[in-house]
């Protein structure tokens, strides 16, 4: 039941990074600076534009699940579950140099499915 759960969340977000990406297309980097906050890096390409990187670290927490079987006077008792993951998510944004001397977003590279 817990797996079909998680499937189905992953299910319902995916695509939801790569929309959000997507609205950023044609506009200025500082856009995504506003919003994102300062890039955690950024590399010139050899083709003239920059890629700017956001990384985020994600968590996700399976609880501890006990089920019972018995009664009042004994029974057993079996526990699964509680664990934490955590992972590193990077959202890059490709600029090209625009005539203001910032970059136009041009492309971005589509996070792991992870991420989405």
């Amino acid at each position: 039941m817990m797996k079909a759960a998680l499937i189905f969340v992953l299910m319902a977000v995916a695509g939801c990074a790569s929309q959000m990406m997507e609205g950023y297309l044609g506009k200025d980097i500082t856009e995504v600076i506003m919003d994102r906050g300062t890039p955690s890096g950024a590399i010139d390409l050899p083709d003239g534009r920059r890629a700017f990187m956001w990384t985020s670290t994600q968590t996700s927490v399976a609880p501890v699940t006990t089920s019972y079987s018995g009664s009042a006077y004994g029974g057993t008792a079996m526990s699964y579950g509680g664990s934490v993951s955590r992972w590193d998510c990077t959202y890059t944004f490709i600029g090209q140099r625009n005539p203001r001397g910032s970059y136009t977003v041009v492309d971005f590279r589509q996070p792991s499915l992870m991420c989405e």
